[in-house]
């Protein structure tokens, strides 16, 4: 089994989900004690978030390209990480860690493509719905994406760090987030992407008529598929 490496706490509430689900996967599809072989750098959010909050893109670039260099030393095959938002960078950590980026992009674009849509509606940080880094990933495969507007990218946006990245879920959040799927799903959208890890900690399925698609539980699966092609 390849040894994944994991950029994580972005925040630590993902980076759980991400651990639980590669472990389950592991087990369910090895059997017996069976789990997944990882290496973890759970950074200290605060600082990355006040990076991101000044649009540092090269600090942070130069921050987790360094920690995933790290990793590779300690014996990670390839890296995992753990937010959909530094994937704006995702190129850039690959190049400085000497080790390929599994992208949260293509997992999710490939599960988007094999359910037969064509047009989705994109959720998640302000810099993830409003630069091209994952849209552009996503309209590479085919894809149309829409995103909610103004208001509603700020509501979103203060939502996953002002409480889902705190591990506070809040009901009048959740009927905000549901109201939005439902607009977007008005002008078009076929499904909606959760491009924010945190965000599946706030809606589900069952919540909502369109598909949803998880992009930790893509991306993590996607990771767990690479870490065991060689199995028998």
């Amino acid at each position: 089994m390849k040894t994944i490496g994991m950029l994580g706490g972005m925040s630590w509430e993902s980076t759980q989900e991400y651990y639980r689900i590669l472990n389950e996967e592991a087990a369910r599809r090895l059997g017996g004690l069976s789990s997944a072989s990882l290496l973890i750098h759970s950074v200290n959010f605060s600082e990355m978030h006040s990076l991101l909050e000044m649009e540092e893109w090269e600090a942070i670039a130069a921050h987790l390209g360094w920690l995933g260099r790290g990793l590779r030393l300690a014996g990670a095959d390839f890296l995992l990480i753990c937010t959909n938002t530094m994937h704006r960078v995702a190129e850039e950590i690959s190049c400085a860690a000497d080790l390929p980026v599994l992208h949260i992009g293509d997992a999710t674009g490939r599960a988007v493509k094999a359910a037969g849509l064509e047009r989705v509606g994109l959720l998640g940080t302000r810099p993830t719905m409003e630069l091209e880094f994952l849209r552009d990933r996503l309209a590479d495969q085919g894809l149309d994406v829409l995103v909610p507007d103004g208001e509603d990218r700020e509501l979103v946006h203060r939502v996953i760090f002002e409480e889902l990245c705190r591990g506070v879920l809040r009901d009048e959040s959740r009927e905000a987030f549901l109201r939005i799927i439902r607009g977007l799903g008005q002008r078009g959208a076929q499904g909606v992407v959760l491009g924010c890890t945190e965000i599946p900690l706030l809606v589900r399925q069952q919540d909502v008529n369109l598909p949803l698609f998880d992009t930790t539980r893509l991306h993590a699966l996607a990771a767990l598929d690479l870490a065991l092609e060689d199995q028998p």
